[in-house]
């Protein structure tokens, strides 16, 4: 995989103009600063979204938009920047700025938006989706707003906070940002050895080969998609939004995730990569369907 430039700061407006022709696709990866126990950078969230974009548009095409450093949600931790609570329905923050952020890159050319978001408190996940499907419709291009551990879930990444997945993430992608043994002095995430002995640079390789594949995949399809793919693609992914929001309103916030986890949706990477909307949407609806079972 050639070392390219493709990160939009970094480009001369040559390089940008070329990038671009080929491939009109733009990535905003998204993140925050949090608490990631003793053993890792602070910043994981972006640094990992970010580098995941870059290999992405390095291997499909396409140009990495800065990392935002900023979301919903975040632990009450030292070191944590909290810009609008995890809890809370009201968005004045993250929603406009995604949605301008959208809107710019519409206006200077590009047809296809992922935002890529390695910080996901249950409502950053939803704002991000919500936020890709509105602007889908608004813009007539396609706009994806997903968590990276969705797309490898059925690779056994599903998604943590400083645990087994992200460290090793992390390990692998930045691996002068991660001081395994550092976790024996935390109080919390060192209780037991299953972190620092899970985790692994090779086991982030993995994960990162599966997750850079379908974004790279993904990214080339949708500038292929027409009207009537546009619109299975939202119908699909405000089914997954009514599923999470069903969990959240009747039960806890993290209910539809563990559904998720427990059904068919951890396919949710293979079937965005293959276009298989219908199966996203019908596998979202048994979610939503299970769980309102349960109430």
């Amino acid at each position: 995989m050639s070392a390219i430039n493709v990160q939009w700061e970094r480009m001369l407006p040559a390089e940008f103009r070329a990038a671009q022709g080929q491939a009109p696709v733009v990535y905003l990866p998204l993140g925050t600063v949090e608490w990631h126990g003793e053993h890792n950078a602070l910043g994981l969230d972006a640094l990992k979204a970010h580098q995941l974009c870059v290999l992405a548009a390095r291997q499909g095409g396409g140009i990495v938009h800065p990392p935002l450093y900023g979301g919903m949600g975040g632990l009450d931790m030292p070191a944590t920047v909290v810009m609008e609570g995890e809890y809370e329905w009201d968005n004045h923050l993250l929603r406009p700025w995604l949605e301008k952020l959208c809107s710019e890159c519409h206006r200077q050319g590009f047809r296809a938006i992922i935002m890529l978001t390695g910080h996901y408190g249950h409502n950053q996940q939803i704002t991000v989706r919500e936020v890709g499907a509105r602007m889908t419709e608004r813009l007539q291009i396609p706009v994806l707003g997903t968590p990276e551990y969705w797309l490898a879930q059925d690779a056994g990444y599903l998604g943590d906070h400083a645990g087994i997945g992200e460290t090793s993430l992390l390990m692998h992608l930045h691996p002068e940002l991660v001081q395994i043994e550092r976790i024996r002095n935390d109080p919390d995430y060192g209780k037991t050895d299953a972190i620092e002995q899970g985790a692994s640079a090779a086991l982030g390789e993995r994960y990162t080969q599966v997750i850079v594949s379908r974004l790279a995949t993904v990214a080339r399809a949708m500038l292929a998609w027409d009207a009537p793919t546009r619109a299975a693609f939202v119908r699909a992914e405000r089914a997954l939004i009514s599923a999470q929001v069903c969990g959240w309103r009747q039960g806890e916030p993290w209910a539809a995730w563990r559904k998720a986890f427990d059904g068919d949706l951890i396919h949710y990477g293979e079937y965005i990569a293959a276009g298989q909307f219908e199966q996203i949407e019908h596998m979202a609806a048994a979610c939503y369907s299970a769980f309102n079972a349960t109430m």
